[in-house]
């Protein structure tokens, strides 16, 4: 039955709310999660007058499931921090409070302020995605071409470990991509309808808990739960705000599993194509010097543009990339001298 499940899922987040609370070693947080664990026993006493009318049996007490245990092992063992999405999964709200917020882009007092901060955030996301896929090409298959090099290798052997690295590496990432999307879409999609179903049923205690959210991470009291009251009353616009606030998570970073492997795919294979491109052209002595020369050119440029998103200076992150690429180039070449 719907609402059996609903209680359960409430309970289930009120004892974990709890659990993480214990954990905490932040004394704001710690005093939000304690406050949502109050929340989502109100929420579980609305189902259950619910299931009572309906003359549904309700358990005398919640037992956690092997879920809920695995997933406090993991809370304890890395932090909340680093397991933030699998608790939004558990129906654990407020994992915003451990988004890193920026110098110079202060906690949002308005409506306005926080569509713009969420926009901003989200700027270039596909752009630097596809800059690292480009980076990754080039170095795992300039490292793949040096290793068979330094085996003193020929150049068709050469040639064909580079066209299978490519295939082989662009598939993985391409693969891992959809995976990792589709879970995403999967998590984010049935997260929001626990939303939306709990927006309908019970707003106020919605708006109750995003307006502890704001308190926790800078807002005044008054502030919080007048922007929160604010939001509850657009339901399209709480629903994106929920998302983000309660799970962390932007729907707008969430493309097309289907579009993120694509992209993957082909922006590995660009860059994993230049250290090979010398040996389609000829079959020359000169074309592994050749292709240490277009990867580390290639791999400086890489760099530079990761600039733009660091805010480093341009040179020395195309530099660093430069280095980090021949390091793992020569470490190739060496094990494969030695090994032939």
């Amino acid at each position: 039955m719907e609402a059996l499940k609903s209680w359960k899922e409430e309970k289930q987040s009120s004892y974990m709310y709890r659990a993480v609370a214990d954990i905490e070693t932040n004394p704001v947080h710690k005093k939000l999660f304690l406050e949502l664990s109050v929340l989502a026993e109100k929420q579980a006493s609305i189902w259950e007058k619910q299931l009572k009318a309906a003359h549904v049996a309700v358990p005398a007490h919640y037992r956690p499931g092997w879920r809920v245990y695995t997933i406090l092992l993991l809370v304890r063992f890395f932090g909340p921090r680093a397991m933030r999405v699998a608790l939004a999964a558990m129906k654990v709200r407020g994992m915003s409070v451990y988004q890193k917020v920026e110098s110079g882009h202060p906690i949002p007092t308005s409506v306005e302020e926080m569509e713009h901060q969420h926009s901003s955030i989200t700027s270039g996301n596909n752009l630097r995605a596809a800059v690292f896929g480009v980076n990754d090409g080039l170095i795992s298959n300039a490292s793949l071409i040096l290793g068979i090099a330094g085996a003193a290798a020929g150049h068709s052997f050469i040639l064909l470990s580079g066209i299978a690295g490519l295939l082989a590496g662009a598939c993985s990432m391409g693969a891992g991509e959809y995976v990792s999307v589709r879970s995403q879409r999967e998590m984010l999609e049935y997260q929001l309808k626990l939303e939306k179903e709990e927006l309908e049923l019970y707003p106020e205690e919605e708006a109750a808990e995003l307006a502890l959210i704001y308190e926790a991470r800078g807002l005044p009291k008054e502030d919080a739960v007048k922007m929160a009251q604010l939001l509850i009353k657009n339901p399209e616009k709480a629903l994106d705000t929920l998302a983000r606030e309660e799970l962390g998570i932007n729907p707008d970073e969430l493309v097309s599993p289907w579009g993120a492997a694509i992209s993957s795919f082909l922006s590995f294979s660009v860059g994993a194509f230049i250290p090979i491109l010398p040996f389609l052209c000829s079959n020359s002595e000169s074309n592994l010097a050749v292709s240490i020369g277009l990867t580390a050119l290639s791999l400086f440029l890489v760099g530079a543009v990761l600039s733009l998103f660091t805010h480093r200076n341009a040179f020395l992150g195309g530099l660093r990339m430069m280095c980090i690429g021949m390091f793992a180039g020569l470490l190739t070449y060496g094990i494969g001298s030695i090994f032939r």
